[in-house]
């Protein structure tokens, strides 16, 4: 038994240990997904008996003005928050220099990544509060009026994602300071030996060892732009007049407050099939780009 384990070990090894990921994987997502997709199928209030009505959710969700308001919500996110990977970085750069006093600056950049979404929402709804926020008293020191953003459905989502960047960019700082304290050292010295500095350096030597950094900060950063729902709910609940919402918070107002679980997965699948395709999408290219090279 001990010589067959042994001839087998080469793959049977690496299997024993990646098979609890992979169950745990496809039940809490696979599995899941699967049921959300039915339960899409169906009208259901989440407790009675299901009715099954086809693909008549998803004809009325594309038929839903606010359903479309979400998605270009989603999009702002997603767009906004593809400043966080470069400030990320840059923010990475500065405090990984060997100077006195910013290890205090880099535990001071690393406060937003600790606190709760739900912290980092209450305390921007005090600072974009018009009567004594910091906002107000910002406007005030120039004798301006302060403008209530979590109040005008024009500005009021662009509020909500620069609070949410906040720690994004935060988490995208430790994943590069990662990456940076993990660089070639023999690289770095040939490329001083060669004469690279400054930009060149950055360039040519230290953002091609970042790549699968910033693979994953990207890949993250816009997972958590399609899927956000935290920062809605504590700071505008969707409002004013759903002008805020998102896909995954008009997912959980349906099924929740209306009762159209059925309806609720639906939006469900359709964030997912998104996240899957833009995913689908950036996987292919970094690809090709290896490929390339």
């Amino acid at each position: 038994m001990t010589s067959i384990w042994r001839r087998q070990s080469g793959w049977a090894t690496p299997t024993l240990f990646i098979l609890p990921a992979i169950i745990l994987f496809g039940v809490v997502i696979v599995l899941s997904s699967l049921q959300s997709l039915w339960i899409s199928l169906h009208d259901w209030d989440g407790m009675g008996a299901m009715t099954w009505v086809g693909l008549d959710n998803y004809r009325e969700l594309f038929g839903d003005p606010q359903f479309f308001v979400s998605l270009k919500n989603n999009l702002i996110w997603l767009i906004i928050f593809m400043a966080a990977p470069p400030a990320g970085l840059g923010i990475a750069l500065l405090v990984n220099q060997q100077i006195a006093g910013m290890r205090i600056l880099k535990s001071l950049f690393f406060v937003p990544l600790v606190l709760a979404s739900v912290a980092v929402g209450v305390v921007f709804t005090w600072v974009y509060t018009p009567g004594f926020g910091l906002l107000a008293l910002i406007f005030s020191a120039f004798g301006a009026t302060a403008p209530a953003l979590l109040s005008d459905e024009h500005f009021v989502t662009f509020a909500v994602v620069f609070a949410a960047l906040w720690p994004q960019i935060a988490f995208c700082m430790v994943l590069y300071l990662a990456g940076l304290n993990s660089l070639s050292s023999d690289l770095i010295g040939a490329g001083r030996v060669d004469g690279a500095k400054g930009w060149n350096m950055l360039r040519h030597v230290v953002l091609p060892q970042l790549t699968q950094v910033t693979f994953i900060a990207i890949a993250i950063t816009a997972i958590g732009a399609l899927r956000s729902f935290d920062m809605v709910s504590v700071m505008t609940q969707g409002g004013p007049f759903g002008s805020s919402s998102v896909l995954a918070y008009q997912m959980y107002e349906q099924s929740i407050f209306s009762y159209r679980f059925g309806y609720g997965a639906a939006i469900a699948t359709v964030l997912l099939a998104i996240m899957a395709v833009f995913i689908a999408w950036y996987l292919s290219r970094i690809i090709r780009a290896e490929a390339r090279s």
